[in-house]
């Protein structure tokens, strides 16, 4: 049960950065499809719990110690070139996306311009990498618990104290720009671009777990439990779209309604989570290209922090809603190739021992 639950809380933890933590993602592919959303919520979390169940355990089969493994051995040569990359330069993306969401909480909760927040996360992030102290990373991911526990609480209290009925909700949110076209599209794609960012982490997991049976129960429990997790943001924010709709970080907001000291706390968890993200995700990019903890490598994250910073520039919540989208569409291939890779599962495990 402890492997399980490392599991499924990695696979959480994976996902929850500053989109999911602040609520703007929530509200791009969710929220502002209305009740819809909702219902897209259900249908993501019973994806995220297949995915997650099904790449724990190619990894566990496979015995994978990077994603790679995985990869090309559900995707092939050429397909899985493609995916690797794809999965390598989301990473950047991802890193990005956490440098312009560390301004953007900065200078919603305590008025400190973006830019300053920008390069404040760059030098964190970059100063770790560099550093590679991992106590600091395990350190910051153990607010992961404190993230889930004050984001249902706050999204509680928000569905219980609101002032519009859910059918006036539904009709503010028909009014908002959406993630997709359609409220079923937009559940598919959050799910596809999640994927991609949490592929390595469930491959490797899956791989170092002791029994299949272990990873794939990690990964069902991760995906159960980041389902209820977005049902319940997402009824939360539905619940005050009147008043959070443009703000970067809506989840803020509310708990900043309730309290300015839960305000600050959430800020602080926040924070941490996307730092959390960005460690996680810069440092993965980084040793996909140079060997890790070599001169080359230092000089690269320097060099790969000075270009993030640059493209983080465009602001958090236009990089939610142009980058993720983006590699949501180019994601369904991962999606697909773990559907055929998890029914070809005992072909593959076959032709690894044949090798």
């Amino acid at each position: 049960m402890k492997e399980q639950l490392k599991i499924a809380g990695a696979f959480i933890g994976v996902i929850v950065g500053a989109g999911f933590a602040s609520g703007r993602e929530l509200l791009l592919f969710f929220v502002n499809f209305g009740l819809w959303g909702l219902l897209g919520t259900l249908i993501s979390a019973a994806l995220f719990t297949f995915l997650g169940m099904a790449l724990a355990g190619l990894g566990n089969r496979l015995q994978a110690a990077s994603h790679k493994d995985v990869v090309y051995a559900i995707c092939g040569r050429y397909l899985g070139l493609f995916v690797d990359l794809l999965i390598t330069f989301f990473m950047f993306g991802v890193t990005v996306v956490m440098l312009a969401g560390g301004g953007a909480l900065l200078e919603q909760q305590f008025g400190i311009p973006a830019l300053v927040g920008s390069v404040l996360v760059t030098l964190v992030v970059v100063a770790v990498v560099c550093l590679d102290v991992q106590k600091v990373i395990v350190l910051i991911g153990a607010v992961t618990p404190f993230l889930i526990l004050a984001a249902v609480a706050i999204a509680m209290y928000a569905v219980f104290t609101r002032d519009l009925s859910f059918t006036a909700l539904d009709q503010i949110a028909s009014q908002q720009e959406a993630g997709a076209s359609h409220w079923l599209l937009g559940a598919l794609v959050y799910v596809s671009y999640n994927v991609v960012a949490g592929a390595p982490m469930l491959a490797i997991l899956g791989g170092s777990a002791r029994l299949e049976k272990t990873a794939i129960w990690g990964g069902i429990l991760g995906g159960l439990g980041l389902g209820g997790l977005m049902l319940v943001m997402s009824a939360g924010l539905l619940s005050r779209l009147d008043t959070v709709a443009d703000l970067p970080m809506p989840m803020l907001s509310i708990a900043t309604e309730i309290s300015p000291a839960l305000g600050v706390i959430m800020c602080i968890i926040i924070f941490g989570m996307i730092v959390n993200t960005a460690v996680g995700m810069f440092y993965s990019f980084l040793a996909r290209l140079l060997p890790a903890g070599t001169r080359r490598f230092r000089l690269g994250a320097v060099g790969a922090g000075v270009a993030a910073f640059v493209c983080s520039l465009i602001g958090f919540i236009s990089l939610v809603g142009q980058v993720y989208p983006v590699f949501g569409y180019l994601g369904f291939v991962v999606m697909l190739a773990v559907l055929v890779g998890w029914l070809r599962m005992g072909n593959i495990k076959r032709a690894v021992v044949a090798q």
